[in-house]
């Protein structure tokens, strides 16, 4: 499907953006290459962020024939279990990196954090009664995570927890106003996609390239006036224009996204291998990046030299792929799970 190579795509332009930001010496980030690999990279949190949303408004879906409330309570627990993963990979970079880590560097709030976050806010979502309704409470939300932003950084926030702070108040990490609001879109996006027809999809993704144009277009206009609603905005971290450009490139990413894999691909696609893997391919990667593994590269490579290693992590990442897909983890789980049903109805007659 083509969300798996929107993931892909993202996973690859992630990947060489943090090898940009943690090899390359510090005196050559005025380079084009580096300047270039930063801006590119800074839109896969977004297309990640989206995606999620897509899988959590489907998953809420899937789920329509239970009551409201019942809804809710599934849609946080999705929420818990992208909790759960997000304290694990902080517990897992504290103690690969001690003893250079510190206390706070387990609080501190990156993507799989705010996905936990914004999926427990937006559960409340599940209550809409139908499809539609849920696409236009996920997309006011998404609306209004974007447009408050500049409004939440303006705010006297000096007496609240520095850690709570964090998940609310833009700033140099990610937080909910403004970056749930790609979650929220997502939400929007996956709450009607069942509702698509399968011949229907090439004039779905026509107007998703239209749409993507246009606000693309309206951010930069906006963000070029000489005037604001808001008494102060930071295009770079709280700026409603900056969402809508990042979700016009998103929504027009997706439009490439399907002419590639229903006209184009090939077959087989390493770009679809790591979207299907992704989640697997950000924790390791992190940990070779960012982790005490190449240390004596840390800040010490010239733009080419981080474009080779962005290339080798790339091809590295692959084949990790390619052998999770081989592994037949999958099915020995679900081989367990059979195989533990009849001791289970056993014990419970015996207790009886």
């Amino acid at each position: 499907m083509f969300l798996d190579w929107l993931r892909g795509t993202a996973a690859l332009i992630m990947l060489q953006g943090h090898v940009f930001h943690s090899f390359t010496r510090l005196d050559q980030r005025s380079h084009g290459f580096y300047i270039y690999s930063q801006f590119l990279g800074g839109q896969a949190a977004a297309v990640f962020l989206f995606l999620t949303g897509i899988t959590f408004g489907m998953g809420i879906d899937r789920r329509s024939d239970l009551g409201p409330w019942h809804r809710v309570g599934a849609a946080l627990k999705r929420a818990r279990y992208l909790f759960l993963l997000a304290i694990l990979f902080r517990l897992q970079l504290f103690f690969s990196g001690y003893p250079h880590t510190r206390p706070e560097d387990l609080f501190q709030v990156d993507v799989l954090n705010l996905m936990g976050a914004t999926t427990g806010l937006l559960s409340l979502v599940a209550l809409a009664r139908d499809r539609l309704s849920r696409f236009r409470w996920a997309a006011l939300c998404g609306i209004l995570l974007a447009g408050l932003s500049p409004v939440i950084s303006d705010l006297d926030t000096s007496g609240v927890p520095r850690y709570l702070r964090d998940y609310f108040v833009p700033g140099q990490w990610f937080s909910v106003f403004p970056w749930g609001a790609f979650l929220a879109f997502g939400v929007a996006a996956g709450s009607v996609i069942p509702s698509v027809d399968r011949t229907a999809w090439n004039r779905v993704m026509q107007w998703c390239a239209l749409c993507g144009f246009s606000m693309i277009l309206l951010g930069m206009y906006c963000s070029s006036l000489p005037f604001s609603i808001y008494p102060s905005a930071e295009f770079w971290v709280d700026s409603p224009a900056l969402i809508a450009c990042k979700m016009g490139a998103t929504l027009l990413m997706a439009s490439a996204a399907f002419i590639w894999t229903e006209y184009l691909s090939p077959g087989f696609s390493f770009v679809s291998l790591l979207g299907r893997t992704s989640l697997a391919v950000y924790w390791v990667h992190i940990e070779i990046v960012y982790g005490n593994l190449f240390w004596f590269y840390k800040e010490q490579l010239m733009p080419w030299q981080s474009l080779i290693a962005a290339g080798i992590l790339i091809v590295a990442m692959i084949a990790m792929s390619w052998v999770l897909q081989r592994v037949p983890w999958r099915e020995w789980i679900r081989r367990r799970s059979r195989a533990a049903k009849p001791v289970e109805v056993e014990l419970t007659g015996s207790q009886r």
